[in-house]
């Protein structure tokens, strides 16, 4: 059976997860071996047992986020479920170039442990935050930001939902704004545990770096459309798909443009393969209509499995 399958970003990581999947498979199992021989990381004792200090690392939680979801990204194709469409969330976007056979899992951990550790350099170089705003239209929270640019960078970074939009910048012009949004109606103003100004101006020069290492890879054409963060239109072409994760760090997350844009091509199941249910809890804010279900974890596998068992399962 076929699916559009979501894979979440950074923020959904959690101490533990994988330990379930990888006790009860041995495809799971190859999958954090992998990794961990790939990068010569204990990445996956990193996963199952933390500390959450060390897992919420940018340049662990990268590759952490992106092994994890593979390793559910296999056991659902083992399961019978195919990729229809696929798309995530700023690292996401990651997994799903794995999914559609873009790039290599090897590959794409090389290059999102590069991803992390720039991004981490460039935090510690120049501090920066992020804030959620809910309850607020992008023109508006772009109104405010322009008003506290003179104390430094302030850009929209993820326009997650209709009403739900994530800045980036300085740590002076974000906390400028937070009071500004808050007299501007938010329901909710709340700075975020990241180390930098992710998808902001403050991303140029970790978002160079980065594309001369991108262009070190092969990137094969998509097998299936993939909806990229930075245009939310279908793509396939390798060599587009390389240009707009050039791009991809310094610039906004288009997610929900993205999902209806998905929504628009695909109106059938939706998986959000990986840790956590931040992207279900946005499709939904998105498109009422839309029937996803998130899968993580041994628990939620197995009732994927009871649910959509596969002809080849059956006695």
């Amino acid at each position: 059976m076929q699916f559009a399958m979501l894979f979440p970003g950074q923020g959904s990581q959690c101490v533990g997860m994988g330990a379930d999947l990888v006790a009860a498979s041995a495809e799971a199992r190859r999958t954090f071996e992998e990794a961990d021989a790939v990068l010569g990381l204990p990445l996956a004792r990193i996963c199952f047992e933390g500390p959450a200090e060390t897992l919420t690392e940018t340049r662990n939680a990268q590759p952490a986020l992106l092994v994890h979801a593979v390793a559910v990204l296999r056991l659902l194709q083992q399961a019978g479920a195919e990729v229809a469409i696929a798309a995530g969330h700023s690292l996401g976007e990651y997994t799903a170039l794995v999914a559609a056979n873009v790039l290599d899992f090897d590959d794409a951990l090389r290059i999102v442990r590069r991803r992390g550790e720039l991004m981490f350099e460039s935090g510690e170089r120049e501090p920066g935050t992020m804030a959620a705003v809910v309850g607020l239209p992008a023109a508006e929270v772009e109104r405010v930001c322009a008003q506290v640019r003179d104390a430094g960078v302030c850009d929209l970074a993820n326009l997650n939902a209709p009403d739900q939009i994530v800045v980036s910048g300085a740590v002076a012009a974000i906390e400028a704004a937070l009071p500004r949004l808050q007299d501007a109606g938010a329901r909710v103003v709340k700075r975020l545990n990241v180390s930098g100004a992710f998808h902001s101006e403050l991303m140029h020069e970790p978002a160079i770096q980065l594309a001369r290492y991108l262009d070190e890879f092969e990137f094969r054409r998509a097998e299936v459309p993939v909806v990229p963060n930075v245009t939310a239109e279908l793509e396939q072409e390798g060599a587009q798909l390389r240009e707009l994760l050039k791009r991809q760090i310094a610039s906004p997350v288009r997610w929900s443009d993205a999902m209806q844009r998905m929504r628009a091509e695909w109106q059938g199941p939706v998986l959000e393969v990986g840790a956590g249910n931040v992207l279900r809890g946005l499709l939904r804010r998105i498109d009422r209509g839309a029937s996803c279900t998130s899968i993580g974890d041994l628990e939620s596998l197995q009732a994927f499995k009871k649910r959509y068992r596969h002809p080849a399962q059956a006695e």
